[in-house]
């Protein structure tokens, strides 16, 4: 006869139950399958909490940078809320060299198609999902999600004035 566990949550252990007929073979199958999966969800169990973790650890570091973040945020905003093209045109400023953005002229951001471009181009450079698949900084994942807000905005705005 074989014998394989079943958990019992109300008393918190583990309890064995035999099936008439099973072969010695079918219950050490079964029992390593229940072994496997044990192990897999402890392994799962074990990287979530990390990831939750981090995520925790994060975002207490991003509550200390804010402060000081915000104001360079603002200082370069200041004045061009909801203004797409001066958004757009100093943009540069705000991220930083390390950014992998092109300076794009005021000069440049003259026609509606020419705002659609730029706009596209520096969503994809200051998208959130972007820069964690990049593996920035904290504190350039901040800034980024500011500006990225700020754009998104003035896209509204600019969307429903050109209609």
């Amino acid at each position: 006869m074989c014998f394989h566990f079943l958990y019992q949550a109300s008393s918190n252990t583990l309890r064995f139950v035999g099936f008439e007929g099973e072969s010695a073979q079918r219950c050490k199958a079964r029992l390593e399958r229940h072994q496997r999966t044990a192990e897999r969800a402890a392994k799962a169990l074990a990287e979530k909490n990390m990831r939750d973790l981090l995520a925790l650890k994060e975002q207490a570091e991003k509550n200390r940078l804010a402060e000081a973040l915000d104001v360079e945020v603002k200082r370069w905003s200041s004045g061009k809320e909801g203004n797409l093209r001066a958004l757009l045109s100093t943009l540069q400023y705000i991220l930083g060299p390390d950014s992998g953005w092109q300076p794009i002229p005021l000069t440049e951001v003259i026609t509606s198609a020419a705002v659609k471009k730029a706009y596209r181009k520096a969503t994809l450079c200051v998208h959130p999902d972007k820069l964690q698949q990049r593996g920035a900084s904290i504190q350039k994942k901040y800034i980024c999600e500011k500006v990225f807000d700020l754009l998104k905005e003035a896209w509204h705005k600019f969307n429903s004035e050109e209609r």
